[in-house]
């Protein structure tokens, strides 16, 4: 995540936890909208195997241009693949054009099964992207990039099989796992100007960052960043049937809306653009640190996440008309 370096010094100690899935069905006291059953998709074991493998040492950072991320481009390649995502592109890559170095986007899509919406878009996207080596602390040069964004990786990953394999949206979705973000969110800029170029018809974007560690004394999940521009997090919640989105007053006052991969989609297209996230600037201490490591992630936190947002994605791709507005 692209921070201001002044916001570091909020940052405190790593806490840990964990949430656990229960199967019940929800009613949501403010719409009585009753939710089908939290279903347990994905796992810890899953999220597990997956993370030690995009924040591993072979990955060197994971730095756009670097040989590392060239080894998760592929991962990321061969996972759409085989879950039945298309490439949006000719390929899954979208090479970016504002990167001196070789650097790629990897797109896929899950068509809409409704022949009317499916000409709707919905954007879910987190860079996949990290800062490489950096100067040594105690002998680790590596910063690994678990929470920083292998996490965020990861549960788009996870929400991409689902609907890869499932096939239950009505409108298209697109998969986007964005490069150079760390450099300046150049990776999404890019994506952003060439579908706004190709006259993409984009309901909205929902991005997701640093979701390794739960939040510490708070009554909802994760926050969204521009949490009073739209009505999303509302929306989000009547889906889930819990209140699983909330407000934290120190993502709007760092303005960490215009700090990840959602903002140039909000720029270019205008349309309502969120990043989900879990990071609230007391439950993790190494931010573009090596001690971003894989150890520290709560994987039984991350899979009850993306099992919590699935029947929100599936809630809001098949809704019969754009529920998420603009205030």
């Amino acid at each position: 995540m692209k921070i201001l370096s002044y916001v570091l010094a909020a940052l405190l100690a790593l806490s840990c936890g964990s949430t656990k899935i229960v199967q019940t069905t929800n009613v949501s006291p403010e719409t009585k909208k009753t939710t089908k059953p939290t279903e347990t998709f994905t796992d810890a074991e899953r999220i597990g195997e997956m993370m030690n493998y995009l924040a591993s040492n072979d990955l060197k950072g994971r730095e756009a241009g670097g040989d590392g991320i060239e080894m998760a481009a592929t991962y990321i390649e061969n996972y759409f693949k085989s879950y039945g995502l298309k490439p949006y592109f000719e390929t899954y890559r979208d090479t970016l054009s504002n990167f001196k170095k070789p650097a790629y986007n990897i797109v896929g899509v899950v068509g809409g099964n409704d022949p009317d919406l499916k000409d709707e878009f919905i954007l879910i996207g987190a860079h996949y992207d990290h800062i490489g080596a950096i100067k040594p602390e105690n002998g680790d040069y590596i910063a690994n990039g678990a929470n920083d964004n292998a996490s965020g990786t990861t549960s788009v990953l996870e929400m991409a099989r689902y609907f890869g394999t499932q096939k239950t949206n009505k409108r298209t979705l697109i998969f986007a796992l964005f490069s150079a973000e760390e450099k300046g969110l150049l990776g999404s800029k890019h994506l952003a100007k060439k579908l706004k170029e190709q006259d993409l018809n984009l309901y909205t974007m929902l991005n997701f960052e640093m979701t390794g560690v739960p939040m510490r004394d708070k009554d909802y999940l994760m926050y969204v960043t521009g949490y009073e521009m739209s009505n999303l997090a509302e929306i989000s919640n009547d889906y889930a049937g819990e209140k699983l989105v909330g407000f934290l007053p120190t993502a709007k006052e760092f303005n960490l809306y215009q700090r990840s991969d959602n903002y140039p989609f909000h720029e270019e297209f205008g349309v309502p653009s969120h990043t989900f996230c879990t990071f609230d600037f007391t439950n993790f201490a190494y931010y573009h640190k090596v001690g971003d490591e894989v150890s520290l992630m709560d994987f039984d936190h991350m899979a009850a996440l993306v099992n919590k947002t699935i029947p929100v994605i599936e809630g809001i791709a098949n809704a019969p008309s754009q529920e998420i507005k603009l205030k």
